[in-house]
């Protein structure tokens, strides 16, 4: 790698820019982060992330990704009160095919709010010395060429309007990114698109839970079918810190969620598969209105597979691949995508001819196993697509159906399939030999008939 100091752009202040600016800098980048918005100094709402309000989850995959990015983020979140729960050990799911066991711990979530896992996060990364940010600022397009990227042009809240100079501009603006009208500027086509949009809406609602399940209780979640004549209502409840509970419903086009507060309890009962949400927050004490969102659609840009692209430029996160939130993937994927930075660009070297296709493939393949685990299950919402599924994705469907009837009864299968659920490990987990065999021998316990709550959580949550 060259002795001279390189300069990055990162494009959007949010986790997956903040990361990027993390990663770029540990390899002795000066890095400028430009945010449209001015970010809090603490874990309080911010203007340009309303799906904040909304539940969010940090996979193992994720949370690995971020740890090497950011040496003991993970105790400083949970010195903050983020909650660290094993899966499926404490997780009380109820999935198409029928309850989960709660087998002994194969992965983790991170579970908090939004609000503080991005304060956390931006806190530890701006006290870097190599990372500048500047507030309050729009993008107006990338300076250079269709051949290669030399800067951004940005205006300041007071109009004054610059340019900044770079040998890495990266794109981390988010769902709203303007590159495709950026790169069409520089002379360069269209990128391929795909949409899948299960018309998912989500409602949410914080809540104090009960005085003894404050610390400790499970994450419960009903999941949607997505594959049945009703396409399925669900709804998660995450403990986060402080005591709360975060609970998120969720409906299709035809059976959403309201986004009127005196309806939440009543959807939480009468629409969802199972009534346990509406169990637990019926004893709770609620903390704030409803937040609603139809903001759930997965959509993803092929920037690599564009038959040319600028040097000096990548796109991440959400701008190159936004994804259903019901999976909780967004995040993990951001912060495995940065790591995907460090390393190609420590690699191959700043200055490397053909280093921003690479980093871009890099990237999109990181993005790659969460948009197939969303789509091979969004793609069968009624309209969700322009298109039918394939055969190759009923195949698939069918045995993803197999595989989760046969969790509910096999640890071995169960830990398999949170393997690639957490992005720890490829979707060619899920067919090695011994898996495949599971599958076709289906579940070894029998069905169970009621959530798994302990005997204890029951207690503590006031349902007995």
């Amino acid at each position: 790698m060259s002795d001279r100091k390189s300069t990055a752009v990162v494009l959007g202040g949010s986790l997956a820019g903040m990361l990027a600016a993390r990663a770029l800098a540990s390899l002795g980048a000066r890095v400028t982060v430009v945010e449209r918005d001015a970010l809090p100094s603490g874990p309080e709402p911010r203007k340009g992330l309303p799906q904040a309000r909304h539940v969010h989850q940090l996979w193992s995959g994720g949370a690995h990704a971020l740890e090497e990015l950011l040496p003991g983020i993970g105790a400083r979140l949970r010195e903050a009160g983020a909650h660290r729960l094993p899966i499926t050990t404490d997780m009380v799911g109820l999935s198409p095919r029928g309850w989960y066991r709660r087998w002994a711990e194969s992965h983790f979530m991170v579970l908090c709010s939004r609000d503080l896992l991005d304060a956390t996060v931006r806190a530890q990364v701006l006290a870097d010395e190599r990372i500048a940010l500047v507030e309050r600022a729009e993008v107006l397009g990338l300076d250079g060429t269709g051949a290669a990227v030399t800067g951004v042009r940005v205006r300041a809240h007071d109009d004054t309007r610059r340019t900044l100079p770079a040998d890495l501009v990266v794109d981390a603006t988010g769902r709203g990114s303007r590159t495709p009208h950026w790169l069409a500027a520089l002379g360069l086509p269209e990128p391929e698109v795909r949409e899948v949009d299960s018309g998912l809406a989500y409602a949410s609602r914080l809540y104090r839970a009960p005085e003894a399940a404050r610390d400790g209780f499970p994450v419960v979640n009903v999941q949607p079918a997505p594959r049945t004549e009703s396409a399925g209502q669900g709804g998660v409840l995450l403990p986060i810190e402080n005591g709360r509970w975060l609970v998120t419903l969720f409906g299709s086009r035809d059976d959403r969620p309201s986004p009127d507060t005196a309806d939440f309890d009543a959807y939480a009962r009468t629409r969802l598969r199972h009534p346990v949400l509406a169990d637990l927050i019926a004893r709770a004490e609620p903390l704030t209105e409803v937040a609603f969102t139809r903001t759930t659609a997965n959509r993803r840009h092929f920037y690599e597979r564009m038959p040319a692209w600028p040097e000096n430029f990548v796109v991440v996160g959400d701008a190159l691949a936004a994804f259903n939130p019901v999976y909780g993937h967004g995040m993990s994927v951001a912060a495995q995508e940065a790591v995907a930075l460090r390393s190609t660009v420590a690699k191959l070297g700043w200055g490397t001819p053909g280093l921003s296709r690479r980093l871009q493939r890099a990237v999109a393949r990181r993005a790659q196993q969460a948009w197939d685990l969303a789509i091979g299950q969004d793609v069968f919402y009624p309209g969700a697509s322009e298109t039918a599924p394939t055969r190759a994705e009923r195949l698939i469907a069918a045995y993803v159906d197999r595989l989760v009837h046969t969790a509910t009864g096999n640890g071995r299968v169960a830990r398999a399939v949170t393997d690639v659920m957490s992005l720890e490990r490829g979707a060619g987990a899920l067919l090695t030999p011994g898996v495949l065999l599971a599958a076709v021998a289906g579940p070894l316990k029998p069905a169970l008939g009621g959530p798994p709550f302990t005997a204890e959580e029951l207690k503590r949550a006031e349902l007995q």
